[in-house]
């Protein structure tokens, strides 16, 4: 059965104050409600990493993950965050891929191979990014380009690794944009993927859990958990609000 996953990715947002503030907030609101099966992942931003944790030990729903680690597991790259810092800390899950690393910061297909080794050689779980743009889809290019993603990071993975490993598809194009993506355009994709995967991996890559990261909120997450190929979502902006984050992860 594939697993239901609610990960909230805080971005750049909140200062450390506030970020233990939100994150007891929904700690709290979700041992008291959310009574599904979904597991709930905050992705903060570094600086929170270890005082979150602590916060979410113990709770059997909530979870912690870092947005990004570097592709080496040490040395002098002043800056960056490694694997065994971030696991160090009680961290479950670590974001690659995702389209603002890929647009700002340039990241390729090889380097997302590189950190997606080190995450499943240390044991914990990565969600791994892909999406296309809006003029990639107006071509018609968009299935293939986003296939390329996959493949390139993630194909010379074996069976055993490949099934730690989730998915989450980002429309780039209905992402603060004013374009809304409709829960069927959303299904469709996730369909196309998970296809693929099983090309790949079989049973495996059937039983991938594959997230949507298109702005979903609390009005519009109940409709697109309702789809067949969507496990659950990667959450931004409502993620940073507690009553929205719950009520999102209830929505299944």
């Amino acid at each position: 059965m594939r697993k239901k996953i609610v990960a909230g990715n805080w971005k750049m947002n909140k200062n450390f104050e506030d970020g233990l503030k939100l994150a007891t907030e929904v700690v709290n609101i979700a041992a008291a409600e959310v009574t599904n099966d979904v597991s709930i992942v905050l992705c903060t931003p570094f600086i929170h990493l270890a005082a979150v944790s602590k916060i979410a030990e113990g709770s059997p729903k909530v979870s912690t993950g870092a947005q990004n680690i570097y592709t080496k597991e040490s040395g002098a790259y002043t800056g960056e965050i490694s694997i065994d810092m971030v696991k160090s800390v009680g961290t479950k899950y670590v974001i690659i891929g995702h389209s603002e690393r890929r647009e700002y910061f340039n990241e390729t297909n090889a380097q997302l191979a590189e950190k997606l080794n080190l995450i499943l050689k240390n044991g914990l779980t990565p969600i791994f990014c892909c999406g296309e743009t809006l003029a990639q889809r107006e071509k018609g290019i968009h299935i293939d380009f986003v296939k390329a993603q996959l493949s390139e990071s993630l194909f010379h993975l074996s069976d055993e690794d490949f099934a730690k490993v989730v998915v989450a598809y980002e429309p780039i194009w209905a992402i603060g944009t004013g374009v809304t993506a409709t829960s069927a355009q959303a299904q469709d994709m996730h369909a196309e993927l998970r296809k693929y995967l099983a090309s790949k991996y079989g049973k495996v890559g059937e039983n991938t859990s594959i997230l949507y990261g298109g702005s979903a909120k609390p009005s519009n997450a109940k409709e697109l958990f309702a789809c067949p190929d969507i496990d659950g979502g990667l959450i931004g902006g409502a993620s940073l609000v507690a009553r929205d984050f719950i009520d999102i992860s209830k929505a299944f």
